[in-house]
């Protein structure tokens, strides 16, 4: 496709992604603030992280499938609405399960609203440089930590947690609605058949959703999210038991960030010239070394060059599983498919956050969390060997 708009796309996809999911992992910021605060207990608070990704999981789903059936712009500025009121409840939450259920379900319920159908919307807009325009997008969530989660420890330190929820929740308003305007379906595409000639808006879902191709995507997603989930919520957590400051323990989080925007350009790029499947693998076998190699770090400098390694390597490979996804399924149903493996990814993502609390809990320190996550991530290197070669599934006739 020729059309500049495509672009604008882009932009509105970055813009969303950023906001909304930089609002959702913000709470590994206010994690301690709000133990300090209220008594809560670690394990409870990043409960709450939790559920975003249980309920951003079935959201993702639905909310992918509401795409295809009603167009994006909709989608997005029902989740732009939401997410505002979500936190604006939070900030007002008495006890820990009133914050639970307001932060963690109506925030991932919210957060759903963009990555899968603004990454599936993507995918649409381009035939050329896909990887790298879903890099992009995806990119939002690397510019998170170094804007949503300077911008809520800043209006903690200066008021207090709930000051600083509140107003992030404002400008979720302020930010999102005008940004889901500008969405718009992307162009019928020439190609309206591809499964051995059989009509896209035909193909049954059922038979997808058995189909090799996917369940390798949803298996090597669902780990590569268990591996790295529970280490970058409880990232600051560890700096800070390891002696680092709280602000600087809160830069290594935003040096994730940066990292995770320059890999998903680097990785994004790579896919393009080539291949997949190859450049998946091994950002996944990086990933792993490097959450191994955090049971080493203890100095600040030590955790920047990790951090940049790390980022890097998470960052870049999750816009791949989209472009796998369109080039695997095809574009009528990439709204649904993506959607469905996205809830797999973040059946995966729930766990880090609340297992790795439990191991602090139970053992005043995270050397269980690190272990565990890379042997994860060697799992899902594993699994990817296992990727069918990169043509379309060739369904039988429904």
């Amino acid at each position: 496709m020729n059309s500049s708009y495509r672009w604008v796309i882009v932009g509105a996809g970055a813009l969303m992604t950023c906001v909304a999911l930089g609002a959702m992992f913000s709470l590994a910021i206010f994690q301690v603030p709000i133990a300090a605060d209220t008594g809560w207990s670690h394990a409870g608070i990043a409960a709450a992280m939790t559920l975003n990704f249980l309920t951003m999981g079935l959201g993702a789903f639905a909310w992918g499938a509401a795409s295809d059936r009603f167009g994006i712009r909709i989608v997005v500025m029902i989740g732009a609405l939401l997410l505002g009121l979500a936190l604006v409840l939070a900030s007002r939450a008495g006890s820990l399960l009133q914050f639970q259920l307001t932060y963690g379900i109506l925030v991932g319920l919210a957060a759903s609203a963009f990555f899968a159908p603004m990454i599936a919307a993507t995918t649409a807009w381009f035939d050329k440089g896909r990887g790298l325009a879903v890099s992009l997008v995806s990119a939002g969530m690397g510019v998170a930590p170094m804007t949503v989660s300077p911008f809520a420890r800043y209006l903690i330190s200066a008021y207090d947690w709930r000051f600083a929820m509140l107003v992030i929740g404002i400008m979720a308003w302020v930010l999102l609605i005008p940004a889901a305007l500008l969405v718009r379906r992307a162009p019928v595409l020439a190609e309206t058949s591809g499964w051995g000639g059989q009509a896209e808006e035909k193909m049954p879902l059922g038979q997808i959703f058995r189909s090799p191709q996917f369940i390798v995507l949803g298996a090597t997603f669902f780990a590569c999210c268990a591996a790295h989930s529970g280490p970058i919520f409880h990232m600051v957590s560890y700096a800070t038991i390891c002696g680092v400051g709280p602000m600087a323990a809160v830069s290594i989080y935003s040096v994730e960030g940066l990292a995770g925007l320059g890999g998903r350009l680097l990785y994004g790029t790579l896919a393009d010239r080539l291949g997949v499947k190859p450049v998946l693998i091994a950002g996944l076998l990086v990933q792993a070394a490097a959450l191994a190699t955090y049971l080493l770090v203890s100095e600040l400098g030590e955790f920047y060059a990790l951090a940049v390694v790390f980022g890097s390597a998470y960052g870049g490979v999750m816009p791949l599983y989209a472009v796998l996804a369109r080039e695997y399924f095809g574009p009528r149903v990439i709204g649904t498919v993506f959607g469905a493996v996205s809830m797999l990814s973040s059946i995966g993502m729930a766990a880090g956050p609340l297992i790795g609390g439990w191991i602090f809990d139970s053992f005043t320190n995270y050397s269980w969390l690190f272990i565990g996550s890379s042997m994860v991530g060697l799992g899902a290197a594993g699994i990817a060997l296992a990727f069918p070669p990169m043509r379309r599934l060739r369904l039988q006739p429904a």
